[in-house]
């Protein structure tokens, strides 16, 4: 299916399903400063040839939805929660099981714990807690902190920031598995060209909460699996723990040598884990090893 530009409460955001709207619905929530391209196409096909109706969106400032100055969003991340909810509304799904990444999936907590029946089941890859707790949980390593702390290149200089992005795709993958650079390279360049400003993504570094949960993560009820590679150079392994065990019945499954995100050599592995999930919630706290 094409992409679709939905405009709700006068905010135009950009979308695309994949399969059968008859099917359950699997909303993806990309991470801040990503546009939804990071679901990779054929990653969505494989969902949607397992029976789900797969959307994935462009959040505000990156892509081809709504994009505002740099420096001056004038949104936070609880309207990018409620952004989630305009998709499902233009999409005509009254709920759907969530799956987020990174910092999309902090969105997809604030969604359950704000909007619960939204949200059947939840997926979260990658992140961290959305809502603080009393565990102390270990930094992003030496060379995620450094790559990070460097100036980023100037926006307009498009060579520049391919060749940025790369590196930062690079620093992401945790370094134990051969790093893909033309399939990175190639998807990096098709983000860029996409964007109606790609340097607006910079909006998402400086965003406020807004008026989110402060609810406990104890009082999210449904069926939740949590998705981390174990060289996840952002957030550590340990963060992935400690969300499955906050949540009730949390589940998680670990990826062996895999860095932050949705990797290729990953996608059967969880292709086939949000399948089960989304066909029949489990409960019990279990740790799988792949």
């Amino acid at each position: 299916m094409a992409e679709r530009v939905i405009e709700v409460d006068g905010i135009e955001l950009c979308t695309e399903s994949f399969g059968d709207p008859s099917d359950p619905p699997v909303l993806l929530v990309m991470g801040l400063g990503a546009s939804m391209l990071w679901w990779e196409e054929g990653f969505c096909r494989m969902l949607a040839a397992g029976g789900r109706f797969v959307i994935r969106y462009d959040h505000r400032d990156t892509g081809r939805s709504v994009t505002y100055a740099p420096g001056r969003p004038g949104y936070t991340a609880a309207d990018l929660v409620a952004d989630a909810v305009r998709v499902l509304r233009a999409h005509e799904v009254p709920a759907a099981h969530v799956v987020g990444v990174s910092a999309g999936g902090a969105l997809a907590q604030l969604l359950a714990l704000d909007h619960a029946a939204r949200v059947r089941s939840l997926v979260l890859i990658s992140t961290s807690c959305a809502v603080p707790g009393d565990d102390e949980l270990p930094p992003p390593t030496q060379e995620f902190t450094r790559f990070a702390a460097a100036a980023p290149p100037d926006p307009s200089d498009a060579d520049a920031v391919i060749d940025h992005q790369v590196a930062y795709a690079r620093v992401l993958a945790g370094g134990r598995r051969p790093f893909d650079e033309a399939a990175a390279r190639g998807l990096v360049r098709r983000d860029v060209e996409r964007a109606h400003d790609f340097g607006a993504a910079r909006n998402h570094d400086s965003l406020t909460d807004g008026k989110v949960s402060q609810a406990p993560l104890s009082s999210i009820t449904v069926p939740t699996l949590v998705i981390h590679g174990t060289a996840d150079p952002m957030f550590p392994l340990r963060h992935g723990e400690a969300l499955a065990e906050r949540i009730p019945g949390g589940r998680l499954l670990a990826l062996e040598d895999a860095g932050h995100g949705v990797e290729r050599p990953d996608w059967a592995t969880i292709v086939t884990a949000i399948l089960e999930h989304t066909a029949a919630g489990s409960s019990g706290q279990v740790i799988v090893s792949e």
